[in-house]
């Protein structure tokens, strides 16, 4: 038998709920309160769930009020790219079935609209597990959306890695080789969000998820799992990469962007050759590369960028339940 409480009643610490996150099966970076605490207070509501069995705690559930539409829908945290469970590794078929009824009780006690969960694809899993999707779905969940995330798998010998490369890619990289490109993990963060701001309002329209204080305050708060890598020509940084060690298996590459000044020096193909050897070397098993559809509209020409560094998609899947009043 399950029983919950609210992370605000439970009487768990901080601290021990970031440690279950460090030892669960699936669990992020972006599960760990130390991480969604780094916000402005007030921002978002809290309505975290500690799910036991036995007295102990068997899953966790990060997830606030949002409103939408005039609908107010229980939802994996705002403020980070993973929600849905985290839970431990020996979860079974009938506990991932009696936690996804809590939560639907829950929210038929906060008499909410909707649920809406954003679980980590299942690359961040130590053992693979469709058992949530399974139960979400048999109650009734339906998919908001499906977007397609690029990974690459880095679980290769190291010299057949460059093997996966698409021709184009190949010829890129020894180019930027020629041109004297080197990379070198740095802290200009400064210099980095100029050029990602610029490359974000030229190309897109749009400016970077996060402030340049916030970066910098996500950096200070996970010094080692946050990490800027550069694209230097002579003392110059041209292109860079903010990656974050989401957990022990995967290590997510957040805002990839480029001086189109030296475009011609093909930097960024040197950069991730780079990053996933050491990845690889450092236990890694999966490099993602993040989405390139946007409400299932894809972006051809970035899906095809990533696809010649021997990405494939998986899913990154977005439940959905309403209730019907």
């Amino acid at each position: 038998m399950l029983d919950y409480k609210l992370f605000s009643d439970s009487g768990i610490s901080l601290e021990d709920w970031d440690s279950f996150v460090n030892n669960s099966d699936n669990g992020t970076i972006f599960h760990k309160q130390k991480f969604l605490g780094y916000h402005p207070k007030g921002k978002f509501s809290d309505n975290s769930l500690v799910i036991f069995k036995n007295k102990q705690i068997l899953a966790l559930l990060p997830a606030t009020i949002i409103s939408r539409d005039g609908k107010n829908i229980l939802s994996s945290h705002g403020g980070a790219s993973y929600g849905s469970f985290v839970y431990k590794q020996d979860l079974n078929f009938r506990e991932a079935h009696d936690m996804v009824e809590i939560l639907m009780d829950y929210a038929k006690e906060l008499k909410v609209d909707a649920i809406q969960l954003t679980p980590p694809p299942v690359i961040y899993q130590s053992k693979y597990s469709n058992y949530i999707d399974f139960a979400l779905v048999r109650n009734g969940f339906g998919y908001l959306k499906r977007e397609i995330s690029s990974v690459v798998q880095l679980d290769v010998p190291r010299e057949h890695l460059l093997g996966t490369y698409r021709q184009e890619a190949r010829t890129a990289l020894k180019k930027a080789m020629k041109g004297g490109v080197e990379i070198a993990e740095c802290d200009k963060f400064d210099e980095y969000y100029a050029i990602l701001k610029k490359n974000l309002k030229m190309r897109h329209n749009v400016n970077p998820t996060h402030t340049l204080e916030e970066l910098k305050l996500i950096k200070k708060l996970f010094p080692a799992k946050v990490r800027l890598w550069g694209a230097f020509l002579g003392d110059k940084l041209i292109a860079g990469v903010c990656n974050f060690k989401a957990n022990e298996k995967v290590v997510l590459a957040f805002y990839i962007s480029h001086d189109e000044d030296y475009q011609e020096y093909r930097a960024v193909n040197l950069l991730f050759y780079e990053i996933m050897n050491r990845s690889r070397d450092e236990g890694f098993k999966f490099l993602d590369f993040g989405i390139f559809t946007v409400n299932m509209e894809p972006n051809w020409g970035l899906g095809r960028f990533k696809e010649n560094f021997g990405a494939r998609g998986i899913f990154r899947d977005y439940f959905f339940k309403e209730f019907h009043k």
